[in-house]
């Protein structure tokens, strides 16, 4: 939870559920950054082996069937089920990523969908209409160029190379990132299929930007992309909308944000939830720190702190009382970008697509698609044959990794 608003916010929501009367001398939270999502996910695998996990960790999203199949976890919905907590208040959406066989495992926090920034300044001294942001690639494609005719910003468009992108086009089109269901049916998931047409067609149409000028490759530093997009430098990028509070706060434009964009405009599927989500330990773990934890999860959860966290930061509420709350409506009042995320999430169904692709094996495989996408970028190499080449390493480990889960 790094950058402008993220880390600064998390800390202020710690301090002031620490500052509760009912919780002097009797519960404390202490916040401790360990670094990027992957640095995070190294550790918690090293603390797993030496039985020295945190009372509470916050993993990423693509975690969770490690989280699952770890033994280290007590599954959220066992707090639930206690104390009969109200989950009817939770977005269906967002619950149902982190829900496996009916049973929700972690409770969601900094939820993120990806959407489509721009500078809108920009698009008004090119001419094209600042509120009407472009919803499909090939016409993301078409604005730079007029951006770049316009000669009014160094690079008409940038974004990080990042393998979550792949995973959101993929579900924006309605397409499956694994097989069989994405590992949300009956079966668990046995092939990687994220080497489907619409993952070639992006990896196409990103390298015919860079070839035609109208974007940069910055790499896979998403804080190196953000910083292209707040200076200025860029018109338009792809970024989560965890990301929107800080470029308020840093950019010194209107910004402007749209729908993640498609490959087909028709689709009525729409990005899955990233970001990351809450997990409580009960292995080694003391049942009354676990019922700590879960007193905190709640605090967390709850509409007013969902509005704080969704205002200061950009994060989507998992609350859907939380876009009721006076603040929270007073601020998207007055910074209506916010109210992009909400309605693309409300137009989104709830499907096998959207729900992501749920394996073991995630981290390694958004790597491996981000490391294809770097290798078709920089050397040329053809969309689909690297792309197949990842699928088939990948799917290597995902059988490996189930046969390492069946056999105890």
């Amino acid at each position: 939870m790094t950058g402008a608003a993220n880390g600064p916010t998390l800390d202020k929501i710690i301090a002031q559920y620490n500052a509760l009367p009912e919780n002097q001398g009797k519960v404390t939270v202490k916040g401790v950054f360990q670094g990027t999502y992957d640095e995070l996910m190294a550790k918690y695998k090293a603390a797993a082996q030496t039985n020295s996990t945190p009372t509470m960790a916050q993993i990423y999203d693509i975690g969770s069937r490690f989280m699952i199949d770890s033994g280290t976890v007590t599954p959220m919905q066992t707090f639930i089920d206690q104390t009969k907590w109200d989950t009817s208040d939770l977005q269906p959406a967002v619950a149902g990523y982190y829900t496996v066989n009916d049973k929700l495992y972690s409770m969601p926090f900094n939820t993120s969908v990806p959407v489509f920034y721009y500078n809108k300044d920009v698009f008004t001294k090119a001419g094209l209409d600042p509120n009407k942001p472009p919803t499909t690639l090939d016409e993301i494609m078409t604005d730079a160029k007029q951006i770049q005719t316009a000669n009014v910003v160094k690079y008409p468009f940038t974004a990080a190379v990042y393998g979550w992108f792949v995973e959101q086009e993929i579900a924006a089109n309605g397409d499956l990132y694994c097989s069989p269901d994405n590992g949300r049916g009956d079966a668990e998931p046995t092939q990687m299929t994220f080497d489907n047409a619409t993952s070639v067609q992006l990896y196409t149409w990103w390298k015919q930007m860079i070839d035609l000028g109208l974007s940069t490759n910055v790499g896979t530093d998403t804080t190196q992309a953000q910083s292209v997009f707040s200076s200025g430098s860029s018109a338009m990028t792809l970024e989560s909308t965890g990301a929107l509070g800080g470029f308020l706060k840093t950019a010194q434009f209107d910004v402007g944000v749209g729908f993640f964009p498609k490959i087909d405009a028709s689709s009525t599927s729409g990005p899955a939830i990233g970001g990351a989500s809450l997990w409580i330990m009960g292995k080694g773990h003391s049942d009354a720190e676990q019922q700590a934890a879960w007193n905190f999860t709640q605090y967390l959860a709850s509409p007013a702190i969902q509005a704080q966290w969704h205002t200061s930061t950009g994060y989507f509420p998992i609350s859907k009382s939380a876009l009721n709350d006076p603040s929270d409506v007073s601020y998207r009042q007055q910074q209506p970008q916010l109210d992009v995320a909400v309605q693309q999430l409300e137009q989104t169904p709830l499907t096998k697509a959207t729900q992501g692709c749920s394996a073991g094996v995630m981290p390694q495989s958004r790597q491996a698609t981000q490391d294809a996408l770097t290798k078709v970028l920089t050397t040329g190499a053809d969309p689909q044959a690297t792309l197949t080449a990842a699928a088939q390493s990948v799917t290597q480990q995902l059988v490996q990794y189930n046969q390492s889960v069946a056999g105890g």
